[in-house]
Formats: structure tokens, sequence, C-alpha cells
């Protein structure tokens, strides 16, 4: 579960005491879930309430003179102002995540409705997190997959071209007076059939991964504007609400993705002899985005001191990936199945729909659910394992054919020379 306490962004401003009329100096402070003010000269937490009870955040202005941000709380109206670094900035951020909780399943009403739920539906949330976790790794790594099957097209067809310069070289060596070189060579020559060109057009044939809302900051622009993030297999694509590209990053071309906190990330281009290309990214729904970045940017990704605890255990080896959820599953449900028991060897499986039906906190109903996924988890980190084996034998392969290839032209090379 995410730290409630987590600062997403704290702004310098002024907020009005109603009790005392007067304005005072403080930090207004934004968590997942709620807006804080303290006051600076008392540190006195003035202002704490739950995005999910504000009903309107507006810009105003107050006795004509300071331009202000209000938030109506209930019925309650506070009003901040000398906003920094601009009223603007602060009220897209806080809009965003307050239209998103109220979106989200956390939103107004389901603090009680979580008081209230089953152990089966906190089961079947988590596990069916888990389920389009490895849904999305699959997908990245179907698109790797391609990618090593392009490669080992384009290291068969040097090969093959190797195999040409070859024969144009040895006919070359043969004497002037050998009357067959010509002949010897030219009927393999027109026989070796023609490779066609495979050129599969990425941006049309891969799907969206995960699409979310974001408020982006472009380099060091002090504005800010709300759009949207869309990761494919191949990249990420930045976009305005109107869907517009503003800048897409293929996955060759994105240097750096810094995470700065659980809900914001900077993604980076470097160029030598001008600017970076680089976009901040801020987002209620980050969290969901970011285990698919580190699948993608393993090499790229850097978490920063604030990350870090987001990170932390969950993180595990790639090739162990498919194999770790599936354990971790079938472990959870049996520790709330039958508490003390160890579950996931083959046993465990047999008698899960019993265990299931004997628990009273979970229904009939739950259990069927919870073992559709758990088949469906197992399915997804068996075919996982099997594509990351099947792409360490082709990196093997790719190894082997570019060793080959380096020989050949170093061979091939000091055979020109003979001939020069």
């Amino acid at each position: 579960l995410m730290n409630e306490d987590i600062r997403i962004h704290t702004w310098p401003c002024s907020y009005y005491l109603d009790t005392s009329k007067q304005w005072v100096s403080g930090r207004l402070s934004l968590t997942p879930v709620a807006i804080k003010f303290t006051a600076d000269k008392t540190g006195e937490l003035l202002v704490n309430f739950h995005l999910s009870s504000i009903s309107e955040i507006k810009k105003e202005s107050s006795n004509l003179i300071f331009s202000s941000l209000t938030i109506l709380e209930r019925n309650t109206k506070h009003w901040f102002s000398s906003l920094q670094p601009n009223r603007n900035v602060v009220f897209n951020i806080l809009e965003h995540f307050w239209r998103e909780q109220l979106l989200s399943s956390q939103g107004a009403g389901a603090e009680a409705a979580a008081l209230q739920s089953t152990k089966g539906k906190e089961l079947t949330g988590l596990l069916m997190g888990s389920q389009k976790r490895l849904e999305d790794t699959a997908k990245v790594l179907h698109y790797q997959g391609e990618q090593f099957d392009n490669i080992m097209r384009g290291l068969n067809k040097i090969e093959g071209d190797m195999d040409v310069a070859d024969r144009l070289l040895t006919e070359l060596e043969s004497p002037s007076w050998w009357p067959f070189s010509s002949k010897l060579w030219k009927a393999p020559l027109e026989t070796k059939p023609k490779e066609t060109a495979t050129v599969s057009d990425s941006k049309n044939q891969e799907g969206i991964i995960i699409r979310i809302p974001v408020i982006i900051t472009h380099r060091t622009d002090s504005n800010v504007k709300p759009g949207k993030l869309t990761l494919f297999a191949s990249g990420l694509e930045i976009s305005d609400c109107n869907s517009q590209v503003i800048h897409r990053f293929e996955s060759k071309d994105v240097d750096d993705i810094r995470v700065h906190t659980p809900y914001e990330i900077s993604v980076r281009q470097r160029f030598i002899g001008k600017p970076d290309t680089s976009y901040r990214l801020l987002s209620a729904k980050m969290p969901e985005a970011i285990p698919i970045l580190e699948v993608q940017f393993s090499k790229k990704i850097q978490f920063l001191e604030d990350a870090l605890g987001f990170v932390g255990a969950r993180k595990s080896p790639q090739v162990d990936l498919g194999t770790s959820i599936w354990q971790a599953a079938t472990g959870l449900l049996g520790g709330v199945v039958q508490p003390g028991s160890p579950v996931g060897g083959r046993e465990g499986m047999d008698n899960d729909q019993v265990q299931l039906q004997e628990q009273e906190k979970i229904s009939q109903e739950e259990a069927k659910e919870l073992k559709q996924i758990l088949k469906k988890l197992k399915g997804l980190a068996l075919e996982t394992e099997a594509e990351l084996e099947r792409q360490d034998e082709a990196l093997d392969s790719i190894t082997t054919s570019v060793d080959r290839a380096t020989l050949n032209i170093d061979k091939q090379n000091r055979r020109i020379k003979k001939l020069t």
C-alpha cells in the first residue's frame, strides 16, 4: 500500500485564517489523499482534509487585490494566496489529484466500503492487480521477442551477403587463365532465393499497454499543463488533452528516466551541442505505470531517495518474474485460506477449492473468482517463463552470429588487402 503521508508537492503560500481575520504565511502540501497547510511561525497544522471531501477548486480574487485559489471543503471555503511558483501550477496539480481521487475506488464513500470489504474481495483485488502487471510485462516481452527475431533475420541476411562476397573474392583470387572461374559460381548466385524485406510498422501493429492522465512540465519551465502519457512496447508518447502528440520517445531515444516520487517521473533524451529533450510528468496514476517502465527501461530507470520505498521489496530479477508472481499469489491465498499451512505445491492447488469453501470469510462466488484468476496467473507466468527462455536462446544465437560475422569480416578484409 502507498504511504498516505508522502508529500507529492509543497508550495509556499498564505492562508486566510478566518478566526483571526488575517493571512498566515506557511506551506500548502498535497499527499495522495489529502491537502494540508502548516503555518511557518508556529508549525501548527491549520488545514488537513481528505481530497474526497472537496466539492470545488476555483481561481478567485479576494478584495480585488490578491490572486487566490479557493477550495470548498464540505461547507467550508479555504482561501490560499501568494502561491509559488504561480497559481496556475498549483491549481492544475490540485485539480488533477482531486479528480483522479473522485474517479478512483478510493474516493468519497470508498473509505466506508473498504472497512466492510471481506478478505475475499481484498484478495481478488490484489491478484487482479498482479494479473494486470503480468499481462503488461508479457506485452513488453513479446515486443522484445519480435525485435530479437528481426535482429536474427538481419544477421542471417548479413551471413548470406558474406557468402556472396566470399564467392566473389574467390573468383577474383582465381588465376586469369582459369577458364571456369565465372561459370563455376554463376549458378549458385542465381539460384540463391531472394529474401523479401519484412518491414513491420510497429506503431500500427503494437497496442497500447497503458494510458494515464498526467501534468506535464517541459524542461525547467515553471508552467504546467494537463495531458496524457501513453506507454507502448516500443516507447512512450506524451500528448495534450486533445490527444495531439507533444513528443514521442522511442525506447532507443530514452537516455534516462528518474522516479522522483511514486507519482512523478522525468524522461530525458540527451544531445550534443543542443539542449536535452526533457519532460517531467506528475500523475495520480503513475504507480500503475512505473512497474511497466521498470521492465522496459531496467538499465535506464533510476529511483531517487523519495521513491526508494516504492520499489523496495517488490523488485526481483526479470528472469524470475513469472515464477515469483505465481508463487506469491498461491502463497498468499494459502495463508488466508489455512493460516500456518504451506501452499504452492500441486497438492495445495488440488485442494484450493475445498479449502476456499471451508473458509468463513470467503464466499463461494469469491472462491470461484479467485480460482479463475489464479488459473490465468499460472498460465501467464508459464508463458512469460517460456518467452524469457526463448529470448535467452535468441541472445545466445545472436552473440554466436555476431562473433562469426566479425571473424568473416576480418578474414575478408585480409583477402581484399592482398588483392589490392
